[in-house]
């Protein structure tokens, strides 16, 4: 089978709302129930629906028809696996598809359990992935028909999901995923960073430039690229881009904060490896970290001030008093020992959301390494 390039982790976060599981015909409850064990080794939550007649057990009821049952299903959960024949479902979606922006994924699975075809929004839904994810699961194959994974490339909106980015000017998609696929020469350039970043990311070399007349300087030498920008240019670039003679497609990254706890006298080599794991593990780039934030008692933190400064993040702190107010879907349950020492249940994973107006929520729960804690929050 050919591996996922999502982490658990990050497909947690993109089926946040669950996934629907649906058949309609007895024979296929088996396979069903199969997918349904597969994608919850994964930690995704799902349930099984099928027609009234044949629900029972566990299996809620589609009502009051199939096709109705369906719509409610399509605007209530991130992805829909139909164990089926692909027209079926097919004919069931079709007239509720907008846009592949915003389109729940859609999988068809084989009533034997042979293949997961990925069907709708493979790449920003999600779909390529639960195939995997499914086929995986079940000793099955997964079906992928996107071009840029027929010929083992990342599309333009895998590249942004990786790079935890919004994409700010959907119709250069075309083009550009065009040129991926057809070898064309692709610049990704980050613009208006001071501080250097890895050289390369995912297999692409990264490049920088001052400002955009500098960037766009740059593309000339290429057919076509991908610039990542800060939210305070992004009207600056859009009409810079639509009138570039090359097609470029704008990334903004999505607002990420860094939550930290640790112990006292901890040292900054450790919170600093601390941090740099972690958003490893969630694939974050550094230049899409916005702040690090912590209890204000850490605010004298030999360990945690050097740790910001190398990294080159500024420090957000929040009040004990704060923190223990704050309640949010995402946290974990409380530390016995960290409410006796310091008067709060958790720190790291309080800290990130609340720099970022708690409206956001936890692509990392909090990891432990060498007396330090991290979690990682991205802005909704």
């Amino acid at each position: 089978m050919q591996a996922s390039r999502m982490g658990l982790e990050e497909a947690k976060v993109m089926f946040e709302r669950g996934v629907a599981i649906i058949y309609v015909i007895r024979k296929a409850k088996k396979t069903a129930l199969k997918v349904k064990e597969a994608l919850e080794k994964a930690k995704i939550d799902c349930k099984v629906f099928a027609p009234e007649k044949i629900a029972s057990n566990g299996v809620l009821a589609l009502k009051p028809t199939f096709r109705k049952g369906v719509e409610e299903i399509f605007y209530s959960y991130d992805a829909i696996v139909a164990v089926m024949a692909a027209g079926i479902i097919i004919r069931a979606v079709a007239p509720l598809l907008k846009s592949k922006f915003t389109d729940p994924a859609v999988v068809c699975v084989d009533v034997a359990g042979r293949f997961a075809v990925s069907l709708i929004s493979g790449h920003c839904g999600g779909a390529n992935h639960l195939a995997k994810l499914i086929a995986d699961g079940m000793g099955a194959v997964a079906v992928i028909t996107t071009a840029s994974e027929a010929v083992g490339k990342s599309s333009v909106e895998e590249i942004a999901e990786k790079l935890h980015c919004k994409i700010l000017n959907p119709e250069a998609l075309k083009e550009i995923n065009s040129l991926i696929i057809n070898d064309g020469k692709i610049a990704l350039i980050l613009v208006g960073w001071a501080k250097a970043f890895s050289s390369t990311i995912y297999g692409r070399r990264l490049l920088t430039a001052e400002n955009l007349e500098k960037a766009l300087k740059m593309l000339e030498s290429f057919d076509g690229g991908i610039l990542i920008i800060r939210n305070a240019e992004e009207s600056e670039a859009l009409k810079a881009v639509k009138h570039f003679s090359k097609p470029v497609a704008l990334f903004s990254p999505k607002r990420i904060a860094v939550g930290v706890g640790a112990r006292k006298n901890v040292d900054g080599k450790d919170v600093h490896g601390a941090i740099v794991r972690a958003l490893r593990a969630v694939g974050v780039p550094l230049f899409s970290v916005n702040v690090i934030a912590t209890v204000d008692v850490k605010r004298s933190s030999p360990g945690i001030l050097s740790a910001a400064h190398e990294l080159g993040l500024p420090l957000h702190f929040v009040s004990v008093e704060e923190l223990r107010s704050f309640s949010h879907k995402d946290l974990s349950p409380d530390s016995e020992l960290v409410q006796e020492k310091i008067g709060v249940g958790g720190v790291c994973e309080r800290a990130a959301l609340m720099a970022l107006g708690g409206r956001g929520r936890l692509i990392l729960k909090k990891m432990k390494m060498k007396g330090v804690t991290v979690a990682v929050a991205e802005a909704e």
